[in-house]
């Protein structure tokens, strides 16, 4: 290999080390620099190519044993925190999660695809979130799915009424612990409106637990995502749900039923917003990730 060449190809490597660590960073966490070596934009790279991006690049740095934008090297205890709280209290979690799972897609048999997303699919999960899910679902489905899920989430979290709350998930009755992170419906993947950096990254940290191959369905139909992240040709799921062998009849749920469920849902999403009208934070991130679900977001008036 030529000096020239060389040269290029590090630079490759350390753009793309440098985006992959802001797109982390718009997300609010980091990872070590073997796991940023698998979730790299463009594709894997090794564990070494991650150290020798990081210190040819003076805005990075390694903090904590995580990879950090240089200015956020102040937070990176806090992040590296919720690590090992992911160590410890995930487990149950993803167990709830699954139990939880094997309801929805029993009642609601319009569900084609679930997929563990948020922090417990990122490795960052504490106590006191919630579980967020993405979910694909049959076409005139989408605020359906929503009803569905927070109804279920309400009596599924009626028995965990002592679990760590924070001001996302403090609800008046029950605490917030299953939540609809996005839901599309299957036409509104082929193709996704979207192919960004972000969304590719969405689709790839997901941990698909039911309907894995309407998963592959959406990456075979947009290839574009591909481009910033190959690795979600090879994506696999080791916490499956199988389909039940009996579902509720989709005669239950026609079409037309999303029309009031819209309502619904937006009145209950309204009211709860109004419940942490004196918790700007809790707003403001609730507002940042709707932002980066647009154009996908439910009950969006922009």
């Amino acid at each position: 290999m030529s000096v020239g060449y060389a040269a290029e190809a590090a630079s490759s490597v350390g753009d793309r080390v440098r985006r992959t660590v802001a797109l982390l960073h718009r997300r609010g966490y980091a990872v070590s620099p073997p796991r940023l070596a698998e979730l790299c934009l463009g594709g894997r790279v090794s564990d070494l190519e991650i150290r020798w991006a990081v210190a040819a690049n003076p805005d990075l740095a390694i903090a904590e044993g995580l990879v950090v934008e240089r200015d956020a090297v102040s937070r990176a205890s806090a992040i590296r925190s919720r690590s090992l709280a992911h160590r410890t209290d995930s487990g149950a979690y993803l167990d709830l999660t699954l139990a939880f799972v094997r309801k929805l897609i029993a009642v609601a048999p319009f569900i084609r695809a679930v997929s563990i997303a948020g922090s417990l699919a990122s490795g960052g999960f504490r106590a006191s979130d919630d579980v967020d899910l993405n979910l694909v679902v049959d076409d005139g489905h989408r605020h359906l799915a929503y009803v569905v899920v927070n109804v279920l989430g309400l009596l599924h979290a009626m028995g965990h009424r002592g679990k760590p709350v924070d001001d996302l998930t403090r609800r008046p009755i029950a605490p917030r612990l299953m939540t609809a992170n996005l839901i599309l419906e299957r036409s509104q993947c082929r193709p996704l409106v979207r192919h960004d950096e972000d969304m590719a990254f969405e689709v790839l940290v997901g941990e698909p637990v039911f309907g894995l191959d309407v998963i592959r369905e959406i990456v075979e139909e947009n290839p574009r995502l591909l481009e910033h992240l190959p690795q979600l040709a090879e994506k696999t799921a080791t916490r499956l749900v199988e389909a039940p062998p009996r579902r509720a009849p989709a005669v239950l749920f026609p079409a037309f039923f999303d029309v009031p469920a819209r309502y619904l849902g937006h009145a209950a999403w309204r009211y709860m917003q109004w419940t942490r009208r004196n918790r700007p934070e809790a707003l403001a991130r609730v507002a940042y990730v709707r932002a980066t679900m647009r154009p996908y977001t439910l009950f969006d008036t922009n």
